[in-house]
């Protein structure tokens, strides 16, 4: 039970860091941190969450981090489920707890969009379903190959989570105007059950496109290793 705890409360961390972030600090009058601040946000709850639990569970903290590990020959099938029940349940509360917060501005007058995942009218530039899917899949397929380089035996050890860490921040520099960037499952899913849009209805996509690159990812960097 550690290993799920541990992806649990990562898991947490990543959402109510990332997502609170983007919540409370992004647009605050005359102070917010923007964009750049919040994709730093996403990087530094990944860098410290696989710095204090990797050692535990493995750090994934994302389902298609999960999928893409298996696919590249680097995790057990019969641990899919409980860690991607896990990252879901983290996902979910954190969201909750940050639902909970919101609500006590003065002046409060709903969650809106709540940090959810989008395309077309819930895409922060308007973008399609079509880029939303191609930059999801290109940018969490180029997330493997580093998770998977980074980690690997022949790596420098003690660095993986920085590398990983910073590949999140340059993931979010790039998307989040795009579908606000998901590249994660249980991210997108834990925020999508208290938006006031339509997230619900979109979050397949955050679904499909994270899956689909981790396991090209993975391959890519399991043939490419392979004589290495």
């Amino acid at each position: 039970m550690n290993k799920y705890l541990a992806e649990l409360i990562g898991t947490f961390w990543l959402v109510f860091g990332g997502c609170g972030s983007a919540v409370l600090a992004a647009a605050f009058p005359e102070l917010g941190i923007g964009f750049a601040g919040v994709a730093l946000a996403f990087g530094l709850t990944v860098l410290t969450a696989a710095y204090a639990l990797g050692h535990i569970s493995g750090g994934h903290f994302n389902p298609a981090v999960s999928i893409g590990l298996w696919a590249g020959g680097r995790f057990e099938a019969k641990e899919l489920a409980p860690y991607i029940i896990s990252q879901l349940l983290g996902a979910t509360l954190a969201a909750f707890i940050l639902f909970i917060i919101v609500q006590g501005q003065a002046g409060f007058t709903g969650v809106g969009g709540f940090a959810t995942n989008g395309y077309g009218e819930l895409s922060p530039g308007k973008y399609s379903m079509l880029s939303a899917l191609i930059i999801e899949i290109v940018l969490t397929a180029g997330f493997l190959i580093v998770i998977m380089g980074a980690t690997d035996k022949r790596a420098p050890a003690g660095f993986a989570p920085i590398a990983i860490g910073l590949a999140l921040t340059l993931i979010h520099l790039i998307s989040i105007p795009v579908t606000n960037t998901s590249v994660n499952p249980a991210r997108s899913m834990g925020v999508a059950f208290f938006a006031e849009t339509a997230a619900l209805s979109q979050v397949w996509l955050f679904w499909v496109a994270p899956i689909i690159g981790a396991v090209i990812g993975a391959v890519i960097y399991k043939l490419m290793a392979k004589d290495a």
